[in-house]
């Protein structure tokens, strides 16, 4: 037996409590992970409070993502003892999650964990940071470099915000952070920003056009935010979109991208390949500054992570919260 939160829809409803479960009731899967930490992110929160249709399947462990040590192995590639990270695949939405002390899941989702990085440390990174250090290889790949112009980073005080700042200022880069907690601005300055600017300068509908502003973006809001952040990308710049917070929408012109030749990449960190997950993972152990990182990082036990399911879609959550599940 042992504890896992869990989330279950019947005829009494949708709800989410820990609970201590059978590891018989495990999904199939080749390996056996005793976990360690795991994190809430914003698909969490969804997934928990039930807001969207996340969770697809009931009952269901939450949790899209967790590291831990392997118990048991029937996949070649990993051992009793290896130390080893997932985000994604569905897990916490389709197939059993990381906000539990055990998962049982397929070898092909296991990222082993790079040298340099704690369990608790690659649960402080979690799919926010993942996410972020994806977007900052688009842009790479795209041609950014630094000293080439402000980049922009919205939802900055969100977990995939307040990673993507400290990533960007890190390797050189001038960054403005865009948020709606402007009393947060000396800890986004900490991290990096080099300016903080009020996320109501483009959260409102604007013009197909707008100044050019930013060499590149990188954007966790979605809606009217993503739509003039495109409208201010500088000439032959990019913007990688990964997130939806303000909403699903895209209210925006072609103007951007047939005028100023702009890039929109698109950012999906579930469905990502081995061999785009490895170098974002060996990247991130090698450029993010984890003092950086541990001071964005609150610590919760697992009794605490259905409130912070909650707190985490008001805005009340800022930077990366880890989930110490055997706690």
């Amino acid at each position: 037996m042992f504890k896992a939160l869990v989330i279950e829809k019947d005829d009494a409803g949708y709800r989410a409590g820990v609970q201590q479960v059978d590891e018989a009731a495990l999904p199939d899967g080749e390996v056996l992970v005793r976990v360690e930490y795991s994190t809430i992110n914003y698909k969490d929160g969804l997934a928990i409070t039930g807001k969207s249709p996340v969770v697809r399947k009931f009952p269901l462990h939450a949790g899209i993502d967790f590291a831990g040590t392997v118990e048991a192995s029937e996949d070649a590639r990993f051992k009793a003892g290896d130390r080893v990270v997932l985000n994604g695949w569905g897990v916490g939405e389709t197939h059993s999650g990381g906000l539990a002390q055990k998962a049982r899941v397929k070898a092909d989702w296991l990222v082993p964990l790079p040298e340099g990085l704690t369990t608790r440390q690659a649960m402080a990174i979690g799919t926010a940071g993942y996410t972020a250090m994806l977007c900052v290889l688009a842009l790479e790949r795209h041609g950014l470099a630094p000293g080439m112009g402000d980049v922009l980073v919205t939802g900055a005080n969100g977990g995939v915000g307040s990673v993507a700042i400290t990533l960007l200022a890190g390797l050189g880069h001038r960054v403005v952070a865009s948020t709606g907690r402007t009393g947060e601005a000396a800890h986004l300055q900490a991290l990096g920003a080099a300016e903080v600017m009020d996320r109501a300068e483009l959260s409102a509908p604007g013009k197909p056009l707008g100044k050019e502003r930013w060499a590149a973006v990188v954007d966790s809001v979605g809606s009217h935010t993503l739509a003039n952040a495109c409208a201010q990308t500088r000439y032959g710049g990019a913007v990688a979109a990964c997130g939806l917070a303000q909403g699903l929408d895209f209210p925006a012109s072609v103007a951007p991208f047939i005028l100023r030749g702009i890039t929109l990449y698109g950012i999906d960190s579930v469905m990502a390949k081995p061999s785009v997950r490895m170098p974002a993972w060996e990247r991130l152990a090698r450029d993010l500054d984890l003092a950086k990182l541990d001071a964005l990082t609150t610590e919760i036990g697992l009794d605490e992570a259905v409130q912070a399911g909650t707190d985490i879609l008001a805005g009340r959550v800022r930077g990366r919260l880890v989930v110490d599940v055997n706690r």
